[in-house]
């Protein structure tokens, strides 16, 4: 009995290292090659810091938690240092969101000839250019938040590094944000290819970037708007 139990002791350990080693190989490629969070926000950082300027197709998914329904829209994007950024949404959505660098205005077109509405908000204030300020030259990464990497495959995400930030002070526009940054030879390379932001609420506002444009010209005249006659202005 003595020798039976020796056996299946002995047979449970070396099951046991097993799942150990198996559980060892499935770990994020990141975790396992000495690449840590810092590291990663420290790349994207480095890289936005050397680009004045960025043009880019984007797609939006939006996840409204309490009503369990995705809003999915399209269009093209522009940013340039510093605080300046411009996204225009295609049809039937066509709405627009513009920042000077200091206030962030949003057109809304309205349906059957309504000139629809606008309103105008500080940068501070709105979700966007706070999510995006690596971009526009308005915020470091290292002093707004703190970083952990999050496992890459189980985000769908197989071309690089997930990492997580969240603010350092409480922030009403995001709860923690998401980049999706590209790799090159296991290493990252800062390159942002998704952003995701999620409200204290759940919502969930994320944003997949292609024919991205590095350094790309835009007058200063992309970042001012003026709206069709008769559009109201709205106060919030």
């Amino acid at each position: 009995m003595n020798r039976r139990l020796a056996l299946a002791t002995a047979g449970s350990l070396g099951a046991l290292a097993g799942v150990m080693s198996l559980d060892l190989a499935a770990q994020a490629p990141q975790a396992r090659s000495g690449i840590d969070a810092v590291a990663v926000a420290a790349s994207v950082q480095s890289f936005y810091d050397r680009t004045p300027g960025l043009r880019a197709q984007f797609h939006q998914t939006y996840y409204h938690k309490l009503y369990d329904r995705y809003d999915r829209s399209r269009g093209e994007v522009m940013f340039r240092k510093p605080g300046r950024m411009r996204w225009n949404y295609a049809q039937p959505n066509g709405k627009v969101i513009v920042s000077d660098g200091q206030r962030v205005v949003v057109y809304e077109p309205g349906d059957g000839g309504d000139p629809g509405q606008m309103f105008e908000q500080e940068l501070s204030q709105n979700q966007l250019p706070q999510a995006f300020s690596f971009l526009t030259g308005t915020g470091r990464l290292e002093q707004d938040f703190t970083f952990r990497l999050l496992d890459a495959q189980r985000q769908g995400f197989t071309e690089g590094f997930v990492l997580e930030l969240r603010p350092r002070q409480p922030a009403p526009q995001y709860d923690r944000i998401l980049f999706y940054v590209a790799q090159q030879e296991g290493r990252p390379i800062g390159v942002v290819r998704r952003v995701l932001i999620v409200d204290a609420s759940g919502n969930r506002n994320r944003f997949d970037f292609t024919a991205m444009q590095f350094n790309a010209p835009a007058p200063d005249s992309q970042f001012r708007f003026s709206p069709p006659a008769g559009t109201r202005h709205v106060h919030p």
